[in-house]
């Protein structure tokens, strides 16, 4: 045999010959089956009929137990994977048979893992030989068991006209075979390739000491260990394909001169080892076609699946294979999954898709799962996902089934629609946990932190779901700013508050435009972009006060004084502020006074004019006690503490800062919880507390790289540093501490505090000519969001 057994039933078999009135064989009776045959003998003594069976033992017959392919150029990358085979494999393990399923989606790599696994486990002398067939569990007439055993059977050395007929007596005869290879000394390993059903490989579970390995686009379950193969990892991929490239070309060097090209390639191909091949075979059939050519023809998405053909393998046809195994609900349900914008979806967000109940839609979505056509999110339970190739194939079905006529698009055009409404709504209601002063709180999620988790899981959906049209982007750009504000992840927060504003031009919508730029002016004040953000504020004031919205020209005059703040145009900032305070005093909005006057006191701290400061932040922390508001009160302890260190009494600014980290800690607001640590730590450091200070500095650090706020990573690393250098320790660590500082502030892009740093880091080596310069801790200026 020089490949897989075919195990595809050709015809009806005739069933074993038989040869009448033969005797006893030679040397008597064995129990020994291999190549067989049934004769009846009857016998009649003193009126008795005896039946006896006689078993003919006839010459040996070659057998195929050396039939395994060797895996094609450029196997890598499967360490983790052969490692726990071969622990399966292994005949010194004694918990289980010796039975391994592995399952994952079309083009993985499977047979290939299996071929390999099976070349491993031979050469450590664990099996004597190895059978393979092939169960076609993907193409039109799959295997049956009966078949994939005659195969077997074959590949034994059993001749097909000692073949039993179909039935039980194939399975024994079998068994029987193994086991008197078995206790021949031999141990053979039974590899089933590309199965669909357990009902398939049942049969074929050999006995005793005897291994098996099963492959499978789905989840077999109660056959043996199961392992799902994953895609390479990127730089496997880019083995594969230079390997590919090499053998059937050694001089090809193309992956050599375009590293950067082949990158591109392989992920294009998703990392698969069977679009890795097809696009290596293409590539040697025009050698002179330069990678990044190849990678800019499969970064086409509408055609990236055409460009994965090579006229003998195709990646499509091999989905089409997998579609076809699915019922019509799990293909319809397959098909409307690409209509989810984001990298993956919830059940509850499925089901509306769907248009079914919650439970059903949880069903079908595990089936597509099984199937290896969707995968469980490994992090977050109750969310699936799908490969950029299953996507785009998903994609085109969806797009086909669109075009059978105008009632199935508007179907698809309902669901989407469905389904961005869906995430709005959600978005209001989890907004309204984390902005009280906007919304009242909605009943749908139970706190913030409940309201946070959704945003966290959602937030790539959200985003992309604001891409789709101009009121998604309108409604989703205003629903998730605070929510990105609160995580601090300004990038964004800029993409999403453009398309609230390319939204309200679109829609016509000028009452939200105003708030739409204010939003944008804090993303810019997040990024320290503050010249654009001094444009976008002061552009927001003027069509408030055209508009004659008084209560809106009030945010917008604190949000442009905190511009005015990070461009150090502090004189500018006060009067900002101050007209900000009138404003809110005049409506009675307390809350937002006392935030007003929060982000006042900042500006006079800058000014040094503590004792000033020091009546604005006390002033903020009664309003905001009075209006219940603890997260701002946070804000206002920590600022209250920075005025007190600043008049030099650090006790009280220590008991300060501390009230900032208790209540930080009970909102769960790890970002500004750093910023209250931070300044705890130069508290500590005023009372000559250095091992204190240290702890609290180090604290900071660690949570703001947690975020990835790199500009106040740097502001806590400069605090560590000053205190390092005020406990007199060894320079080396006063140098580590700054030159940490440089690197957060290059990574957030502020290259002036970088160098300023590095400066600082190189001084350590002459501190008595260079000394360290006493740094800023700090402060937290609150933006306010106008209504949208």
């Amino acid at each position: 045999m020089g490949g897989k057994s075919s195990a595809k039933r050709k015809g009806k078999k005739s069933g074993k010959s038989q040869k009448q009135g033969q005797g006893r064989p030679a040397g008597g009776v064995r129990n020994d089956y291999r190549g067989a045959d049934f004769t009846n003998s009857q016998v009649v003594a003193n009126g008795t009929m005896a039946v006896k069976t006689y078993v003919q033992q006839y010459a040996p017959v070659p057998t195929a137990l050396d039939a395994l392919p060797q895996p094609p150029a450029g196997f890598t990358g499967r360490e983790d994977d052969l490692a726990y085979i071969l622990g399966v494999l292994d005949p010194d393990r004694t918990d289980g048979p010796a039975v391994a399923v592995l399952s994952g989606w079309g083009g993985v790599g499977k047979t290939t893992l299996a071929y390999a696994s099976g070349h491993a486990a031979q050469e450590r002398g664990w099996y004597t030989g190895v059978l393979l067939v092939d169960l076609h569990g993907y193409d039109p007439y799959p295997a049956q068991a009966e078949d994939a055993l005659e195969a077997l059977l074959r590949s034994l050395g059993v001749r097909p006209e000692h073949l039993p007929p179909p039935g039980a007596g194939l399975e024994a005869l079998y068994r029987s075979q193994l086991n008197a290879r078995q206790e021949a000394g031999e141990r053979l390993l039974v590899v089933a390739d590309n199965a669909s059903a357990v009902a398939q490989v049942q049969p074929l579970l050999p006995p005793g000491h005897h291994g098996m390995l099963v492959t499978s686009r789905h989840r077999l379950t109660g056959l043996g260990r199961m392992r799902t193969v994953n895609s390479l990892q990127p730089e496997d991929a880019v083995a594969l394909l230079k390997a590919a490239l090499k053998n059937n070309d050694p001089d090809d060097v193309r992956v050599e001169q375009e590293p950067e090209a082949a990158e591109r390639v392989a992920s294009a191909c998703g990392y698969l080892p069977l679009a890795l091949q097809i696009t290596a075979a293409l590539l040697a059939q025009d050698p002179g076609q330069p990678l990044v050519e190849r990678a800019d023809a499969l970064g086409d998405a509408e055609g990236i699946l055409d460009g994965l053909s090579d006229g003998e393998r195709s990646l499509r046809a091999m989905f089409d294979q997998s579609l076809e195994r699915l019922t019509p609900q799990e293909q319809d349900l397959f098909r409307l999954l690409s209509l989810n914008p984001g990298p993956d979806i919830s059940t509850a967000a499925a089901a509306v898709l769907a248009d079914q109940p919650h439970q059903a839609t949880e069903r079908l979505l595990a089936r597509l799962d099984a199937s290896h056509l969707i995968e469980r999110n490994p992090t977050i339970r109750g969310r699936w996902q799908m490969h950029d190739l299953l996507r785009a194939y998903a994609h085109e079905q969806a797009e086909a089934a669109k075009g059978r006529g105008r009632a199935p698009r508007r179907r698809y055009e309902q669901a989407s629609e469905r389904l961005i409404r869906h995430y709005v709504q959600h978005a209001r209601a989890a907004e309204s946990r984390l902005e009280s002063r906007r919304l009242p709180a909605s009943s749908q999620f139970s706190d913030r932190e409940q309201a946070l988790r959704w945003f966290d899981a959602e937030r790539e959906n959200l985003i992309a779901a604001a891409h789709t049209t101009a009121r998604a982007g309108r409604d989703l750009g205003f629903t998730l700013g605070p929510y990105l504000n609160w995580r601090r992840r300004f990038p964004d927060l800029v993409v999403v508050s453009s398309l609230a504003l390319d939204g309200c031009l679109a829609l016509n919508d000028t009452d939200n435009e105003a708030a739409a730029l204010g939003g944008l002016g804090i993303a810019f004040q997040g990024l320290r972009r503050f010249d654009d953000a001094l444009h976008a504020h002061r552009t927001a004031l003027d069509l408030y006060q055209r508009a004659g919205d008084t209560v809106n020209e009030a945010a917008a005059w604190n949000n442009l004084g905190l511009a005015l703040q990070g461009l150090r145009r502090l004189e500018e900032a006060l009067d900002a502020h101050q007209a900000a305070v009138d404003l809110h005093k005049a409506s009675g909005d307390v809350n937002n006074e006392a935030t007003d006057w929060n982000n006042l006191g900042t500006a006079l701290e800058r000014l040094s004019r503590f004792d000033e400061a020091l009546h604005a932040h006390r002033t903020a922390l009664d309003l905001y006690q009075r209006a219940g508001d603890t997260v701002n009160e946070a804000a206002a302890w920590n600022n209250l503490g920075l005025a007190l260190q600043g008049l030099r009494r650090f006790d009280e600014a220590l008991d300060a800062h501390q009230a900032a980290v208790d209540l930080r800690r009970q909102v769960g607001d790890a970002a500004t919880g750093a910023t209250a640590w931070n300044n705890l730590g130069t508290a500590y450091r005023g009372l000559g507390r250095f091992e204190e200070a240290l702890t609290a500095g180090r604290q900071a650090a660690k949570m703001l790289a947690a975020v990835q706020d790199w500009f106040r990573t740097g502001e806590a690393w400069g605090e560590v540093a000053t205190t390092l250098s005020a406990a007199a320790v060894d320079p080396s660590q006063v140098r580590e501490a700054w030159e940490q500082s440089a690197a957060a502030y290059t990574r957030a892009g502020a290259d002036e505090e970088a160098a300023a740093s590095r400066t600082r880091a190189d001084a350590v080596e002459a501190p008595e000519e260079h000394p360290p310069a006493e740094t800023q801790p700090p402060s937290e200026g609150v933006p306010l969001p106008e209504n949208g």
